[in-house]
This record gives C-alpha cells, sequence and structure tokens, in this order.
C-alpha cells in the first residue's frame, strides 16, 4: 500500500518558533502611531498586549524558545499530519506530486489556535483578565475562546455581523468555549455606533471588528486585544506547522517545489512558507505563493502603502499592500480572507519579488473545494480551498508542461461549519464578484497621508 500521510510524534513537535525577520533582505518599515505618526515604542502597544508579546513582536532573533506550558496544550494535536494527495494526482492526471500540511485537526478545526494558545498564555502570565478580539467566519474567534478556556480567561468577541448570521454554528463554539460573542458592529462601542449611524445595515468587516476589539481593550485596565493574523509575533506563532512540514518532507525523501497558502491576513501562508525562506534565499529553486479573493485583492491590487489596520483608525500605522482601510469587501463567504490589508511581512516580501500573489473568484474555489473533497474526503473551508485552487492549477501546468514538482499546500481548516457556504454554491447562488476599480480608488485616496 502506497503511503498517504507522514505523520510525526510529540517529541518532534517544534521547540522554537522561527523569526523571518532575521532573515529578510528588506526589513518592514517601522509602526507608527496613529495619531502622531511618530515610530510607535514598547509603551504605544501597552494598553493592548502584554510585554512578552510586544516583545515578540520586535524581536530580530531567529529562534524563539516556546514555554513548555505552550508545548503541553499544543501536543493535544500536533504534529499535524501531512498528507500525499494521491487520488487528486490521479484525478487531474498529473506528474505533480501534491502534499497537503492538514491543520483541521487542532480542537477549533484550523491554524489558529497554534497562536491563539501562545498569546492567551502570554497575557495569563502578564496579569491580563479578559481578551478582546475580533473575528470574520468565526475561525479565530472560535480558537480564541478555546485558549481562554484552558488558561482560565475571560473573552469578549466581536464577530463580523454577515457571518454571525452566515455561521450560526461558529458561533456555538465560541459561546461553548465560554466567550461571549457580539454580532458587529455594535452598539458598545464609540467605533460600532459611529459606523451604525453612517450605515445603519451595515454588514460589518473585519476593520471595523477590530475597532470594536481595540476600543474594548483600551478602554478597560483588566482587557488585552488580541488579534488572529497580520502582526509579526502572529505569524512568528504559526512557523510551527513550516517548521513540522521540512521534517515530513525529508522522512519521504522529498523537497518542496511549489508552496502555496490561503492568504487573508498571512498567518496560515506565512505558517508553512517562512521556515523554508532560509533555503529560497540561499538559492534553492523555491517558489511561495499566496492566494487571495478575487473579491478583495490586497496583494494583488492593492497599493503598498502606511495604513491602519482597522476601519476607524485606532490602530498603529504599518506598511502593507492595502485596498484603504475604509474599503468594506463584499459578502463573500471566505470570511477570513476578507480583510482590507495584509501582513508587512508578507507584504514586504511580495513586493520584493520573493513571494508571489495570485487571486480567484469564489465559484471557481468551491469548484476545486469539491473536487478535493470527492477525492481526498476533507471537506475544506472556503479559506483553504483557495490554496486548493492554486494547487490544483500548478498541477495541470505541470501536467502540460511534462514536469514534475513537489507542490505543498496549507489545508489550513475543515469546512465543517461552513456548509451553508456549500449549499449557495450547489444552488448556484454565489456571486462572483469583481472589485470596481472606482471603488478601490476611492477607498485608497483615503489612506493617511504620512
Amino acid at each position: 500500500m502506497q503511503e498517504r500521510k507522514i505523520v510525526l510524534s510529540e517529541k518532534d513537535i517544534p521547540k522554537k518558533w522561527y523569526n523571518v525577520v532575521a532573515d529578510m533582505p528588506n526589513k518592514p518599515g517601522h509602526p507608527l502611531h496613529p495619531g502622531t505618526k511618530q515610530p510607535i515604542g514598547p509603551e504605544d502597544l501597552a494598553p493592548l498586549f502584554p510585554m512578552p508579546l510586544i516583545e515578540q513582536e520586535v524581536s530580530q532573533e531567529r529562534w524563539i524558545d516556546i514555554p513548555d506550558e505552550i508545548l503541553d496544550v499544543l501536543s493535544l494535536w500536533r504534529p499535524t499530519p501531512l498528507y500525499r494527495a494521491r487520488s487528486l494526482e490521479k484525478a487531474l492526471n498529473s506528474p505533480a506530486k501534491i502534499f497537503y500540511k492538514y491543520e483541521g485537526v487542532s480542537p477549533a478545526g484550523s491554524h489558529k489556535p497554534n497562536t491563539s494558545v501562545a498569546q492567551a498564555y502570554y497575557n495569563k502570565i502578564s496579569g491580563t483578565k479578559r481578551i478582546a478580539t475580533e473575528t470574520g467566519a468565526g475561525q479565530w474567534g472560535s480558537a480564541l475562546s478555546f485558549a481562554c478556556a484552558r488558561f482560565g480567561l475571560e473573552c469578549t468577541v466581536y464577530m463580523v455581523k454577515v457571518y454571525y448570521r452566515q455561521k450560526p454554528y461558529r458561533r456555538s463554539m465560541i459561546e461553548t468555549w465560554g466567550a461571549e460573542v457580539f454580532p458587529s458592529p455594535t452598539d458598545r462601542t464609540e467605533a460600532g455606533r459611529k459606523i451604525l449611524a453612517e450605515t445603519p445595515d451595515s454588514s460589518g468587516a473585519l476593520g471595523i471588528a477590530i475597532s470594536e476589539a481595540v476600543e474594548d481593550a483600551a478602554t478597560h485596565d483588566d482587557t488585552k486585544y488580541s488579534l488572529g493574523s497580520v502582526l509579526n509575533h502572529v505569524l512568528l506563532h504559526q512557523t510551527v506547522i513550516g517548521l513540522e512540514t521540512i521534517k515530513q518532507l525529508e522522512t519521504a525523501g522529498e523537497t518542496a517545489d511549489v508552496l502555496i497558502g490561503s492568504c487573508g491576513g498571512g498567518s496560515n501562508f506565512a505558517g508553512l512558507a517562512f521556515p523554508f525562506l532560509r533555503e529560497k534565499l540561499d538559492g534553492k529553486d523555491i517558489r511561495m505563493v499566496a492566494v487571495e479573493p478575487a473579491a478583495c485583492p490586497t496583494l494583488t491590487r492593492g497599493k503598498f502603502a502606511y495604513d491602519f489596520g482597522d476601519t476607524v483608525g485606532l490602530t498603529p500605522m504599518v506598511p502593507m499592500y492595502t485596498l484603504g482601510h475604509s474599503f468594506v469587501p463584499p459578502g463573500i463567504h471566505a470570511g477570513g480572507l476578507r480583510y482590507h490589508g495584509d501582513s508587512p511581512l508578507v507584504s514586504q516580501l511580495v513586493r520584493d519579488g520573493i513571494v508571489e500573489a495570485q487571486a480567484y473568484h469564489q465559484n471557481e474555489i468551491f469548484e476545486s473545494a469539491v473536487l478535493f473533497a470527492k477525492t481526498e474526503g476533507i471537506i475544506p473551508a472556503p479559506e483553504s480551498a483557495h490554496a486548493i485552487k492554486s494547487a490544483i492549477e500548478e498541477a495541470l501546468r505541470c501536467a502540460e508542461e511534462g514536469k514534475e514538482r513537489t507542490i505543498v499546500f496549507n489545508l489550513s481548516g475543515h469546512g465543517h461549519f461552513d456548509m451553508a457556504s456549500y449549499d449557495s454554491f450547489f444552488s448556484k447562488q454565489l456571486e462572483d464578484y469583481s472589485l470596481d476599480e472606482a471603488i478601490l480608488e476611492k477607498a485608497v485616496s483615503e489612506l493617511p497621508t504620512i
């Protein structure tokens, strides 16, 4: 019987996180204060984050130790399996070897607990009582709720309103682990009330929910803020994915030619790809592909500029590819990728030509998801299906060219709580949004002046 999955033992869980900043040829620009527009220091971030996470956010060290308390929780599901997609390869009649790292085996069903556990731990040892956060389709909100339950913290989640309604069972997961969850925009915050006054029927956006969560944390002394993507320390925590993948490929006697991850804020793409960056910089011919929705094409059509991470302008300004903080994406079903900006680290690597970016429409994404489910058996989350689509296109190119390449993608989560999205696809109710250039120009024109 041909080997289908490569499984490591618990002793192979990485003991250190990899910090890509140490090896980047061009470091990202310094974050700026939203009011003064001057470079921020640790004291500016202290109202939002505990000091250990601030230190990780600005660290230049290549390797950062993972505390035993975090490793103990990670061992509930890590190491995650690396699968050889033999049935998909056969269906595509491609000479390509396709591997996928499956993060859907975590308690929350996605890659998000890799960082939520770390963030909850550092908040706990720093004296935090409650964490406020935002979530799109609910993967991050459920992951942080799970982590807070493990470390005895209270948790408040502002969930983008369109997904609060579309994804009721993710909302139930959040509540099962003990967090409170509200549809954003709400009337609980000044930011939410401002948005509702301007747009009473607002469906919400991650940028809006971030504004609410940041305001909540900044106005309560016992509360800190937590973000599930974008920031340096978040991407750092996710590198356990790629570090395990390197070891698993070595076990199989393989090396990656193409690395693919879906990309909203950048955490699951970075988690897989960043540990391979040293090989690429050392001269190995390896492509790194970040895949996003055509309806929210941050990397492929956005502008590289300083911008706020939230809609209202409460967060520090960072240099990134952005569609403009005032941009509200259409209500596509890949809620985790519905964000106006991108990680400064990923953005800088795209700008430098080290990372490629691709964008696809949601109907072709779901077509790929269904093919994957029929061949490999796992029903993927809509976000994860972006990576599947790109991997399929790459495998078909291999077939056309008669070339064998090893393709590795991150299957960042399962779609068990996204079946309403599949229902919409099967009933042909999904609309392929193409971002109107006039809307993009208007949002970009509202970028802050530096």
